[in-house]
């Protein structure tokens, strides 16, 4: 889905166009602005789509942002002011917000998890476990925070999991069956192949067979420290499953090349931001400064 009709379909769901209290309480040639301000210490990412929210619910509306996508700011900063008709601004405000602080909590989490492994040649990777709908900006907000991003959709990349090796028989026939694959590719255009392992004798298995990348799935630091040395440097070796902000640096420190998190997209609070009217043309409106 691309951004524009994401756009409206949160509008359309907020019925911005038909907000019953500012039509009763503000005049509509009410003029002001407003500015949108940092709660708490993050990295920010949905700058682009606040303004296509903003100008989807009034081209009039002037944006003036203070931050840009991945920067980090503290408490009390004030990301952007914006100047426009109050009714607007108000209906505009919890969709563009809705979107900042979803997008800039993943962005946060994500920055949090690079931070930790400061120093070392680890990289952390997302996943698919995200939103429907939001995943390209989910995937973005995931490089704001310094991360990288996997395969974007099915298409982009073979990833066997123990379903597949199932089905197949083994990680050897479903390795092989996806080298078939791409040599039978008709557009010569090769993709890359990873394996989920979970046992040491498997990543034998899987070393034989030669994948692209071979995937670590809820093994212990100890467990992935003897995988990497058996593992050629010519085979990246990501490590995946039950690592958290506590325990990243131990896996990073085993030479693992990437680990992939699922939980900066799936579970990444959201950063807490606020709007705030902050003058208005109008003397007896109580915003006047």
């Amino acid at each position: 889905m691309n951004i524009i009709s994401l756009i409206e379909l949160a509008l359309a769901e907020d019925a911005v166009f038909n907000d019953l209290t500012a039509t009763a309480t503000i005049p509509a040639d009410l003029q002001g602005s407003a500015r949108i301000t940092a709660k708490d210490t993050g990295v920010i990412s949905g700058i682009p789509v606040a303004n296509a929210v903003f100008a989807a619910v009034d081209k009039s509306i002037h944006c003036n942002w203070q931050s840009a996508d991945a920067d980090r700011v503290e408490a009390g900063h004030v990301i952007g002011e914006l100047n426009g008709p109050v009714r607007s601004l108000l209906a505009a405000e919890r969709t563009a917000l809705n979107f900042l602080q979803h997008l800039s909590g993943i962005a946060t989490a994500t920055r949090d998890f690079t931070d930790a492994l400061q120093g070392t040649d680890c990289q952390i990777a997302d996943t698919r476990k995200t939103t429907p709908g939001f995943r390209h900006l989910e995937k973005q907000a995931v490089l704001h925070g310094g991360g990288i991003n996997h395969r974007m959709d099915l298409q982009s990349g073979m990833l066997i999991k123990e379903n597949h090796i199932e089905a197949c028989g083994s990680i050897t026939a479903a390795v092989n069956a996806c080298h078939q694959n791409n040599r039978s590719n008709q557009d010569d255009h090769t993709i890359w192949i990873e394996v989920e392992c979970e046992t040491l004798d498997e990543v034998t298995e899987a070393i034989a067979v030669r994948p692209n990348i071979i995937l670590l799935d809820n093994m212990d630091p100890a467990m992935v420290r003897q995988a990497r040395m058996i593992v050629p440097a010519s085979i990246l070796l990501e490590a995946s499953g039950n690592i958290t902000l506590s325990n990243a640096r131990a896996y990073a420190d085993t030479g693992v090349n990437r680990i992939a998190i699922g939980a900066i997209t799936h579970s990444a609070p959201v950063l807490d931001l606020s709007m705030r009217i902050v003058h208005t043309d109008d003397p007896a409106s109580g915003y006047l400064s």
